[in-house]
């Protein structure tokens, strides 16, 4: 779970957003001594609170913190001007950051003293220093400073890099991609408190350069950040980069022109940089102070069978409100994730569906459609179907048009678009589908590669990653790729299908239902007649529109679905991944784990309709390939919900710390609220208690003409 802040306000995003505002009017009004003026002082040592808590002993470590106009204007830039596009005024807006500001201070000097309070034997030393800087040092471990500057040189890299793809797009004629595609969950989020370093003498050393393209500060001197370079870097298009970086800082008065304009180079000697790394490690040292209070409150909430209790009443809520409305029920199942549970699951005696098929859940679509070619032909069949009611006739030949669909992988874009994520895989990368038959490029390598423990990157949600693209790749000179994909059929496709998910499951993990064979043509499906039930003329029968059915094996236990470690887990991620490779409904992707489907009227058509619902009644895993107006539908089932308390038999003492299970799962969700609220009611009450009148002085006075820019 990812950590939260007591900090109001992240100052060191700075960097990474002010670096890309060109400015406004209001900054050229403030002069080098007008912006080093202090505007506010905190120190909490002079409340009433601190002697009350019994702090005395750490008086001495508190200094006081001014707050200088600059520091205002930097945060304007960032987050304040984004207020005024908004509506507010630049009163209400300045007051707001300045008592921002002001919060940020006390958190940090209050932060400071707890942890001292943790280690009293760097007390003194603390006192004694007086490089701020340095000050901090003393209270971090070695990870909390390597954070601390990785992120601040990650900011800076950001923001050079904002400016330098306009100059490599001035520079360049090249192939420029436009086309999109979505991605999976998770692409190229990096672990909570991730900084890459390399083992030196028994410590931690950063592996992770700014690049400026000055003196030292070069591509081969970046350590990891050489990965992350821009396409077509090059030291003069990074230089030039770098320039208008520094420029814009020196434009908004953030880097003084006068005496650090022959050292602007050296981008670490620069003083706004040296603030931000001071604001970064006081970011940690609240994350530092915070740690230690959630790993209290987390502990709380693990003894007197606390989350058992939350589990009750929210399973109570859910049992008293699905069994009165089955539209509350449709509702939570569209809005169903990994931190919004579904505990019940209501009677389905009174459908008006066919008793079997009653049952709510999930799946997954594969649509392959027809052309447009096909559509043509389909619509005059669609006329004559209204002329003269002709179903069996309309359907069978709708069947014919399904038959020549042929579909191809609809990746093109992870080549061609904004950002290309293909690559080819290293021998040691193992194996995956389609080497055997030389297809050679996967997509999304930083994820795939370094998302083991300890590596860089979170892994892909519900994505396998192991199939290759299908179809000969040819790269240009351009840097663009000419793609010549293999065309597949239903028959095809059934059988792509069918080894991928065997090559992630396990061999045989497939069946088909009804003795059908993928790959082995059916060809008296579109021969099929009576289509129209006997005796109902109107009343079609969707049983024999459905092409293929069968179900992938594996031991299910809803709470383990989104467990990485099981077969179900495995044989979602390689349908999700199908998904991506070949559906032409987009709306699907990266929607959790599908669309759900109620046991009562949808809004699906009905063929689509008639298939899923039958797949659901056949359990998880189960699979059905449909015909239908848009096409073959390939729907896979991923979650059932019986009727009744959805999970049982729930384990919280073991699999609490174990991803991905409900439990696990469950648990986050109760951290995230209710440590989020036991958080927000702990820096209330901090701010409360040292953000007084004898601990903060305001001197408005200084800050005036930018409460008067709306006058």
């Amino acid at each position: 779970m990812k950590k939260k802040s007591f900090a109001a306000i992240a100052l060191t995003s700075c960097i990474a957003l002010g670096a890309t505002f060109t400015g406004c009017s209001l900054i050229s009004t403030n002069n080098k001594l007008d912006m080093e003026r202090v505007i506010a002082t905190v120190d909490i040592s002079k409340s009433d609170k601190f002697d009350a808590e019994d702090l005395e002993t750490y008086k001495s470590a508190v200094s006081s913190t001014k707050i200088i106009k600059r520091e205002l204007i930097s945060y304007f830039l960032n987050v304040g001007y984004s207020y005024i596009q908004n509506g507010s005024s630049y009163e209400d807006t300045f007051n707001a950051l300045i008592n921002a500001l002001i919060d940020n201070a006390v958190l940090v000097q209050y932060s400071t003293v707890e942890l001292l309070k943790a280690n009293p034997s760097v007390l003194d030393a603390f006192v004694k220093e007086t490089d701020e800087v340095e000050k901090y040092k003393l209270l971090l471990d070695e990870d909390d400073i390597n954070l601390a500057t990785y992120k601040l040189y990650y900011s800076i890299n950001t923001a050079i890099d904002n400016f330098e793809k306009e100059v490599i797009d001035e520079e360049d004629d090249g192939y420029k991609g436009t086309d999109k595609r979505t991605t999976p969950t998770n692409l190229n989020t990096e672990q909570d408190d991730y900084y890459p370093y390399i083992e030196k003498d028994g410590k931690k050393v950063l592996n992770y350069g700014i690049y400026t393209g000055y003196n030292n500060n070069t591509l081969e001197n970046s350590g990891v950040y050489q990965d992350d370079a821009l396409d077509g870097t090059k030291r003069s298009t990074r230089i030039k980069a770098y320039n208008k970086f520094v420029n814009n800082l020196r434009n908004n008065n953030l880097v003084d022109s006068e005496t650090e304009a022959e050292n602007f180079t050296n981008i670490l000697e620069l003083k706004y940089i040296k603030v931000e790394y001071a604001s970064q490690l006081e970011s940690r040292i609240i994350n530092k102070y915070y740690d230690i209070y959630e790993k209290e409150q987390e502990d709380k909430l693990l003894t007197d069978n606390y989350i058992q209790t939350v589990y009750e009443e929210l399973l109570t809520s859910q049992t008293e409100n699905f069994s009165k409305s089955v539209s509350s029920f449709d509702s939570a199942m569209t809005s169903m994730s990994s931190s919004s549970f579904i505990l019940y699951s209501p009677s389905t005696n009174d459908s008006d569906w066919d008793k079997d098929f009653a049952k709510f859940g999930f799946i997954y679509n594969i649509l392959l459609p027809f052309n447009s070619r096909q559509n043509v032909q389909l619509n005059a069949l669609k006329s004559i179907q209204t002329a003269d009611g002709n179903y069996d006739y309309y359907y069978a030949e709708r069947n014919r048009l399904l038959k020549s669909i042929e579909t191809e992988d609809q990746r093109s874009a992870w080549f061609n678009g904004e950002t290309d994520y293909s690559f080819k895989p290293e021998e040691s990368f193992g194996d995956y589908f389609g080497k055997s038959s030389g297809r050679e490029y996967l997509f999304f390598e930083d994820n795939l590669t370094d998302s083991e423990k300890g590596g860089r990157y979170k892994k892909l949600q519900a994505y396998d990653g192991r199939y290759s693209y299908n179809g000969r790749v040819f790269k240009n000179e351009d840097e663009s790729y000419t793609l010549i994909p293999n065309k597949l059929n239903i028959d095809d496709m059934l059988a792509e299908f069918s080894a991928y998910v065997n090559h992630v499951v396990g061999p045989n993990s497939v069946e088909f239902y009804n003795g059908y064979t993928p790959a082995n043509s059916n060809d008296n499906y579109y021969l099929q007649d009576k289509f129209v039930k006997d005796g109902t003329k109107d009343e079609i029968d969707y049983e024999k529109l459905i092409y293929a059915e069968g179900k992938v094996k594996f031991e299910y236990d809803n709470k383990n679905l989104m467990n990485p470690e099981t077969d179900q887990y495995k044989a979602m991620s390689a349908v999700n991944e199908l998904q991506f490779a070949y559906t032409t409904d987009v709306g699907v992707l990266s929607n959790y784990i599908g669309y759900s489907v109620t046991a009562y009227d949808t809004s699906y058509i009905k063929e689509f309709e008639y298939a899923a619902k039958k797949a659901i009644s056949n359990g998880e895993g189960s699979f059905s390939v449909c015909a239908g107006d848009y096409g073959w539908h390939l729907i896979y089932v991923t979650n059932v919900f019986e009727e009744g308390e959805t999970y049982k038999e729930l384990d919280w003492l073991n699999n609490v710390k174990v991803e991905g299970t409900f439990e696990n799962l469950f648990f986050e969700w109760i951290k995230g609220n209710d440590l989020s609220d036991i958080s927000t009611t702990k820096r209330t009450k901090i701010l409360n208690d040292f953000n007084k009148d004898t601990s903060v002085t305001k001197y408005e006075n200084r800050y005036q003409d930018l409460l008067d820019l709306d006058k």
